[in-house]
C-alpha cells in the first residue's frame, strides 16, 4: 500500500441483500466489509449467496493498483453493476470468489 492508502477487510455481521426490479439477486449473512481510503464502504458477497444466473458477463475490466483487475457483470437494464476480483492481490486475497454490487440494502 502507498503512504496514506489503507484497505481493511473484515467479516461483516450484517445481512446484505441486493434486490433489482423486485427480484432478489443476492442475500448474504456473511458479507466481507471492505473499507478503502477515499472510497465508500463496499460489501463483498460470497458467490454462493448470489443468484449468478441473473448476471451477464461483461467485457469491461478495470485495474486497481491495490486490489488488481476486476471483472464485471451486468443485470437486466443495469450494465456493469456487479464486479469481482478473480485473482486479487495478496493483501486482499479474502475477496476472491466474492461479488460486489454498487447498490446494496443492509438489513441489519
Amino acid at each position: 500500500m502507498t503512504a496514506g492508502h489503507k484497505i481493511t477487510i473484515e467479516q461483516g455481521t450484517e445481512r446484505v441483500r441486493v434486490v433489482r426490479d423486485g427480484q432478489v439477486v443476492a442475500d448474504s449473512a456473511r458479507p466481507l466489509v471492505l473499507r478503502e481510503t477515499g472510497c465508500p464502504v463496499r460489501y463483498y458477497l460470497p458467490g454462493e449467496d448470489v443468484t449468478q444466473e441473473l448476471l451477464t458477463p461483461s467485457e469491461t475490466t478495470t485495474y486497481c493498483p491495490f486490489k488488481g483487475t476486476a471483472s464485471y457483470w451486468s443485470l437486466p437494464d443495469a450494465a456493469d453493476t456487479v464486479w469481482s476480483y478473480p485473482d486479487p492481490k495478496p493483501d486482499v486475497a479474502a475477496i476472491k470468489g466474492h461479488f460486489c454490487f454498487y447498490e446494496v440494502e443492509v438489513v441489519g
